[in-house]
């Protein structure tokens, strides 16, 4: 999220990554879900993407709320001075951000849930589970984990970046040597704070029928009975994914600071790089 941007410009961006970040690395969001909820893995590519358009739409809508509200408060809090935001501020306005988009993501990845272990469309999957008593299934695990993996994706890779360059000016004389360990470590910070909340959600939304799973304390508690480590299964597929959505997104703020006003072109300039390397 940029403050040069307008809240149309940012949301526009946010779609557009976050569309681009599924189908690149939808395969990884399946083998974690199945993980988490001890399914059988296929690696049948028909398998591997169930589910993506309602993922797709998903990121694209998430990010885009994530970036336009996210620039929203960061313009909010610095009130128009020109500085870089606090540590605190760039790690608030993220987290308000995330738990703002679970509103619409929880939804939809229920959704992608129940087509990932049952099959079927989209259209029918919605209709069979289009009850109040389903549809914010999961929520409370959904918005911990989106406050902290924006926070993980849009605040702390530039402190990160900033840190480094200003300790080790030799080693990091370029926002871009510094953006891959800014990219593992806003990673490694989205992944495993948030992931014992993500299993607790993806068990729920896995389970619409309440046959093993109920409310949200009380799946915690089945989880916890096969040890801590069941908190964190399918973590390794999921750190992997969130590694190159960060890279990704953080290539593209970068980009957007540096790039101006000029913004259709360096949306093309950016979907260039990403794709032709």
């Amino acid at each position: 999220m940029s403050t040069k941007l307008n809240e149309l410009q940012n949301a526009t961006v946010g779609m557009t990554v976050g569309v681009i970040e599924v189908l690149c690395l939808q395969p990884f969001n399946y083998c974690k879900n199945m993980i988490q909820q001890g399914q059988p893995l296929s690696f049948d590519p028909r398998k591997l993407y169930r589910g993506v358009g309602a993922n797709a739409i998903n990121m694209g809508s998430c990010t885009m709320i994530q970036f336009s509200v996210g620039g929203s408060l960061k313009k909010m809090v610095l009130g128009g001075e020109d500085r870089q935001l606090k540590t605190h501020e760039e790690m608030g306005t993220g987290i308000a951000a995330g738990v703002v988009s679970a509103l619409v993501g929880s939804p939809l990845e229920l959704i992608m849930i129940q087509q990932q272990r049952k099959g079927g469309n989209s259209v029918e999957t919605f209709k069979s589970i289009a009850t109040p008593n389903n549809f914010l299934r999961g929520f409370i695990g959904a918005a911990v984990r989106e406050g902290l993996w924006t926070c993980g994706y849009l605040s702390i890779p530039p402190i990160v970046r900033r840190n480094l360059r200003e300790m080790y000016p030799d080693k990091f004389d370029s926002d871009a040597k510094a953006r891959v360990p800014a990219a593992l470590l806003g990673g490694l910070f989205a992944c495993y704070l948030t992931q014992p909340f993500d299993t607790v959600k993806t068990c729920m939304q896995g389970d619409i029928e309440r046959e093993t799973y109920g409310t949200f304390t009380e799946t915690a508690k089945k989880i916890s009975q096969d040890g801590f480590t069941a908190f964190y299964r399918g973590a390794t597929f999921r750190y992997g994914r969130m590694v190159c959505a960060v890279f990704m997104m953080d290539t593209l703020q970068v980009r957007l600071r540096e790039g101006g006003c000029d913004f259709v072109m360096l949306m093309f300039e950016y979907l260039g790089s990403l794709f032709g390397g």
